[in-house]
C-alpha cells in the first residue's frame, strides 16, 4: 500500500491540552488554513485534571471533553514516529505522511514506571487508564508516590469508597513540598479519612495475581494485597521526535520566547517544552494545566502570525479531600519559608524565600489571589520580609 500523504499549513502532533489550546488559538487567527492533529490516543482532546480529581467524586464523564475546533482534522490513534525538517513532512506508525508550513509538538512526557509489575500497574496519565482504575473489582488500592498525583488520586479515591494504602518515599505527605508543619498536617488528615499511610517506604516489586490484582512488596519487605495498584511517579518529557530530527532538547524541548524550537517553523509546548522564565531562576519545564493552557495558546497565536512572547508565570492548584489551593513558584521544602495563617493549615498564605527574594507562594484554602502571588514571585509587587504577612491579605 502506498503512503498516504496529506498537506496542510498548521500540524499539532498532540492530542493533549496543550494542542487543544493552540489549535483554538490558530482558529481564532486563521479561520480558514488546513489545520491537523496526530494523537496518539484514541479519544479526541479532553481535560485531565478530572482524571485525579473530579471523575471519582461523581462528576459525568462527558463533562471532560474540551470544544470541538473548527475545521480541525483529527487523525486519532496514531503516533508520530518520523520528523522531517527538510521536507517539512511528520510520518506517523499508520503510514500516513503528513506536510506541513508550521509544526507544534505537544507530546507531554512518559510515566516514569516501576521495576516491575508490568500491566498490573496502572499509571494515570489518560482517560482510559482512569477507566481501567475505577472498574477494578474490589475496593483495595495501592497508590505508590507521594507527589501531585499520588497524593490527588488517594484522596480522591478514598472519598470515593475505596480502601486506600498510599506508599511515598517522604516522611509526610507534602515533605518535600509543604513546611513540616503543614506536611504533618496532611499526614494526620489522610489518616484521619481512613488512608493507610507507609511513609519512607518504597515499592521494590509489584506481583501480578493470576485472578487479578496483585501483591506490592516494600524495601522493608512487607507483603500488600491490592485488587488495584495505580503509580504516580512523575513523568520523562517525550521528546524522542524531535531529537531524532536534530532539534535541541535539555530535559524537553529547548523553545525561545516565542515558543519556537532550534528548526524554523516548529514550535513546542506544554510538559514537553523548556523555556525561559526568570522568576523561576533560568529555564524551566512545567507540568501543570496553567502551563499547558497558556503555552499552547501563545504557541498556536504564534503559529499563525503574531510573534508574541510568551511571558506567563504559571500557577498550579490541587485537591486533597476537603483542603485545596492554588499556587505560583517554587514550592520547596527546602527554602525559608514564612507562614501567615487565618485559621491554621486550613486558610492561610506560605512564602517560599530565598534570602529576601519571595521565590514562591502557597495559597492554601485562599482563592482569587493567584495574580497578587504571581506579582510578589516576578517581583512586581515590592515587599519586606517584615511586611510578609499583610503582603497577601488572608
Amino acid at each position: 500500500m502506498g503512503e498516504k500523504r496529506g498537506e496542510t499549513r498548521y500540524l499539532i502532533v498532540g492530542g493533549g491540552m496543550a494542542g487543544h489550546a493552540a489549535a483554538a488559538a490558530i482558529r481564532e487567527l486563521d479561520g480558514e488554513a488546513p489545520l491537523a492533529m496526530i494523537a496518539a490516543e484514541p479519544e479526541r482532546p479532553y481535560a485531565r485534571p478530572p482524571l485525579s480529581k473530579g471523575l471519582w467524586l461523581g462528576k459525568a464523564e462527558e463533562s471532560v471533553w474540551l470544544p470541538e475546533v473548527p475545521g480541525l482534522a483529527l487523525h486519532l490513534g496514531r503516533r508520530a514516529v518520523e520528523l522531517d525538517l527538510a521536507a517539512r513532512e511528520v510520518r506517523d506508525d499508520a503510514g500516513g505522511v503528513h506536510r506541513y508550513d508550521r509544526l507544534l509538538i505537544a507530546t507531554g512526557g512518559t510515566p516514569r514506571r516501576l521495576p516491575s509489575g508490568g500491566d498490573a500497574v496502572v499509571y494515570l496519565r489518560t482517560l482510559p487508564d482512569q477507566r481501567r482504575l475505577r472498574a477494578a473489582p474490589g475496593r483495595r488500592v495501592v497508590v505508590v508516590g507521594g507527589g501531585f498525583i499520588g497524593t490527588e488520586l488517594a484522596a480522591a479515591m478514598a472519598s470515593a469508597g475505596r480502601e486506600v494504602t498510599l506508599v511515598l518515599r517522604e516522611e509526610a505527605v507534602g515533605a518535600r513540598t509543604y513546611p513540616a508543619e503543614l506536611a504533618a498536617h496532611l499526614s494526620r488528615t489522610f489518616r484521619e479519612r481512613g488512608v493507610r499511610l507507609m511513609e519512607g517506604r518504597t515499592v521494590t516489586a509489584v506481583l501480578a495475581r493470576p485472578g487479578g490484582g496483585a501483591r506490592v512488596v516494600t524495601d522493608r519487605g512487607e507483603e500488600l494485597e491490592a485488587d488495584a495498584v495505580a503509580a504516580g511517579l512523575g513523568i520523562t518529557p517525550d521528546t524522542g521526535l524531535a531529537q531524532a530530527a536534530g532539534i535541541r532538547c535539555a530535559d524537553g524541548i529547548e523553545v525561545d520566547a516565542r515558543l519556537e524550537s532550534s528548526a524554523p517553523g516548529v514550535f513546542a509546548a506544554g510538559d514537553v517544552a523548556r523555556f525561559a522564565c526568570p522568576p523561576l531562576g533560568g529555564r524551566a519545564r512545567v507540568e501543570h494545566e496553567d502551563a499547558a493552557l497558556s503555552m499552547g495558546r501563545c504557541a498556536g497565536r504564534n503559529m499563525a502570525g503574531a510573534a508574541e512572547p510568551y511571558a506567563h508565570l504559571p500557577f498550579f492548584y490541587s485537591d486533597l479531600f476537603d483542603l485545596g489551593y492554588e499556587a505560583v513558584g517554587l514550592l520547596d521544602a527546602r527554602l525559608e519559608t514564612v507562614a501567615s495563617w487565618k485559621v491554621p493549615f486550613r486558610e492561610g498564605v506560605v512564602y517560599y524565600l530565598e534570602g529576601e527574594r519571595v521565590r514562591g507562594v502557597l495559597l492554601w484554602g485562599i482563592f482569587g489571589q493567584v495574580e497578587a502571588a504571581r506579582a510578589l514571585v516576578e517581583g512586581r509587587a515590592p515587599t519586606s520580609r517584615a511586611a510578609l504577612a499583610q503582603a497577601i491579605p488572608t
